[in-house]
């Protein structure tokens, strides 16, 4: 019997499996520990053969995602773009010690497909988001200081007359 939103992975792969659909932000968790908001995430997830002939599951996910901006504590809107081939693995050791540039995920009989997504949407998201310049008001950022060459400037100038 499976649940809603649980795949087991081999079977899901082998068979070609695929799903499509919108999580909200009830079901990404860690997102919204983050703090992150958004309307929802858009995911399409598709089982097959990786060019090697291993199980693997691709995964397509986008969204629109209100950060905090990490310079000056406002809103910020990100848009992610996820586009991955996860081959499927039933070793952790194995992925572990891997040194190649293959991205893997542990096979299951209950992998939950809302946990696959929100994984790989943090992972797109910037380590510390910015937005390219902030609109820090006076209050917040404190009394702007006057350049001391200002002030060089506006004594030589009261000296000229």
């Amino acid at each position: 019997m499976s649940l809603p939103g649980v795949i087991d992975g081999l079977q899901f792969a082998r068979d070609g499996g695929e799903l499509r659909g919108t999580l909200g932000l009830e079901r990404l968790s860690r997102l919204a520990e983050l703090p992150c908001k958004t309307s929802g995430v858009e995911y399409w997830l598709r089982g097959g053969l990786n060019r090697t002939g291993k199980p693997s599951l691709g995964l397509k996910a986008s969204g629109r995602l209100e950060v905090v901006c990490q310079r000056c504590l406002g809103p910020l809107l990100i848009d992610v773009e996820v586009d991955v081939e996860l081959e499927l693995c039933a070793d952790p050791d194995f992925i572990a010690q891997a040194d190649d540039e293959v991205d893997r995920v542990i096979a299951t009989r209950d992998m939950r497909v809302a946990e696959l997504v929100e994984d790989e949407v943090i992972l797109a998201l910037p380590e510390a988001p910015k937005h390219e310049v902030c609109d820090i008001d006076g209050s917040i950022a404190g009394p702007k200081k006057q350049s001391p060459f200002g002030v060089l400037a506006g004594l030589k100038k009261r000296d000229d007359r």
